[in-house]
């Protein structure tokens, strides 16, 4: 199989090529990505010289490098390659919109001139929008997103869904929840707060910190790709998710914990607009007729996830680059002071 992975030296996704290297050896893995500020080819030195593996920098969006890209032979392409953070789609959502909208249908136009066998689309349970208290999204819920983020997302989906029932082509789409562990860009919450932690700096927590997450680890994730790839049925969405719902401040107060520092760094700032209460995954469709399921516990995965930024400082010092410093100021402003 000759598999291309777009955004392959992002979090998720780099940790998706490593796990395809080791488990399919024999697979030719393709890795397209821009390397925009969360793309990082360091996530790849350990199969950086696999002979099966070979990484092309380029733009989704470019319909010329896609059509040279995909002439030389592809039979299935993952995309991963997004603008995935919430806070950043508030300040740039046309951003946003040009990489999972546009781009996404420059992807599935070269699939559909070149015959791929499977088109899969790497989404997000935030299309579906905000639970309150009980019940859990569904591959039937309404898509509803309340973020540009989550818009464009939706989008994309949409497109995907389009191109299967016009076109024919062999799709599917699926949906996570919050991922977390090894390489994630210190934008988001978990690396977020181990990092500022680690530095003793105050750890921002929007509003009351009550909002709720469904956490997967990310090795989870990849195994549940792997099986879509390779058992998912044509034109099918597939929800995946940890049944780890833990609200925010949990989360931070889980990881203070675990490093030995005082609560006392937590730093409430004014909410953001827009914020979801809750999203909560039920994964019984994966599970019944793929027969995945993830092997890490909440409790497990962020032991690992920490023990994995203790020893790689080197790796996520960036987070102190002048160009997330402006970000964040940007993002947070007053809210949080000089803090971060």
């Amino acid at each position: 199989m000759k598999l291309l992975i777009t955004g392959g030296a992002g979090f998720i996704g780099s940790n998706f090529v490593t796990h395809m290297l080791q488990q399919h050896p024999e697979y030719q893995i393709i890795n397209v990505d821009a390397l925009t500020y969360a793309g990082n080819l360091k996530n790849l030195e350990s199969i950086e010289n696999h002979p099966n593996y070979t990484f092309i920098k380029a733009d989704i969006r470019d319909v010329t490098a896609m059509d040279e890209v995909f002439s030389k032979g592809v039979d299935v392409v993952v995309n991963f390659a997004a603008e995935s953070h919430v806070d950043r789609s508030i300040l740039e959502p046309d951003v946003f919109v040009k990489t999972n909208v546009l781009g996404t249908q420059v992807l599935l136009d070269a699939a559909k001139k070149y015959s791929l066998t499977k088109y899969v689309q790497v989404s997000t349970d935030e299309v579906y929008g905000s639970l309150d208290v009980s019940g859990l999204f569904t591959e039937e819920t309404p898509l509803m997103p309340n973020s540009p983020y989550s818009a464009s997302k939706a989008g994309g989906d949409l497109l995907v869904r389009a191109y299967h029932e016009t076109f024919g082509l062999p799709v599917n789409i699926t949906r996570c929840s919050n991922n977390y562990g090894p390489y994630q860009f210190p934008e988001k919450l978990i690396p977020l707060i181990i990092s500022c932690a680690l530095a003793d700096q105050s750890l921002p927590v929007y509003g009351d910190g009550l909002n709720i997450r469904d956490w997967l680890y990310v090795e989870d994730h990849c195994t549940a790709i792997d099986l879509v790839i390779h058992e998912g049925v044509n034109g099918e969405v597939y929800n995946i998710g940890g049944n780890n719902e833990r609200t925010n401040i949990h989360i931070v107060k889980t990881i203070l914990q675990e490093l030995g520092k005082p609560e006392s760094l937590i730093s409430y700032v004014q909410d953001r607009p827009g914020h979801d209460l809750r999203y909560g995954i039920d994964p019984t469709k994966i599970t019944t007729e793929l027969g995945w399921k993830p092997k890490h516990s909440f409790e497990t995965g962020i032991k690992e996830t920490i023990k994995w930024y203790l020893d790689n400082k080197d790796w996520w010092a960036r987070n102190q680059s002048s160009e997330y410093q402006n970000y964040a100021a940007r993002q947070y402003g007053s809210r949080l002071g000089d803090s971060l």
